[in-house]
């Protein structure tokens, strides 16, 4: 199964709302296939400009490693070292914190992943998971 246009704006939705419902700061989001290629995103009313780029930054860390943003800080402060190193490798493109997670279909194949920013970390990781859960897969932040 793959994510589809329709699935992304579902997810990016739900994921704005979740934030506004809960009276947090605006919210931005980004969806991207299992190659790491933006399929779609929305910058919530009266977020920062450069909201794209740690959205995106945040969801190709989680599909490139295989792991949500929540274990590639754990890793981050556990091994430092290893999260410098694959920053290298990608081209600085990875922010190891929570609010990149993963979409995974029913059988559990990873299918792509969410990037949300613009509240605490955690408050984008539980929109992005709202939204990954509202288009009917299951997030792994």
């Amino acid at each position: 199964m793959t994510l589809t246009l329709e699935a992304a704006r579902t997810i990016i939705a739900t994921a704005l709302d979740h934030g506004r419902d809960h009276g947090w700061k605006p919210l931005s989001a980004v969806v991207l296939d299992a190659g790491g290629h933006v399929l779609s995103f929305d910058r919530g009313d009266g977020a920062s400009p450069g909201r794209f780029e740690i959205a995106r930054a945040k969801a190709y860390g989680a599909v490139m490693l295989g792991m949500g943003g929540s274990a590639q800080m754990a890793r981050a402060e556990a091994q430092a070292y290893f999260m410098a190193a694959v920053n290298g490798v990608f081209g600085g493109q990875v922010l190891p914190v929570p609010g990149g997670v993963l979409v995974r279909d029913a059988a559990g194949a990873v299918i792509g992943a969410v990037g949300v920013t613009g509240d605490t970390s955690d408050n984008d990781a539980a929109a992005a998971a709202a939204g990954i859960r509202a288009a009917g897969f299951e997030p792994e932040t």
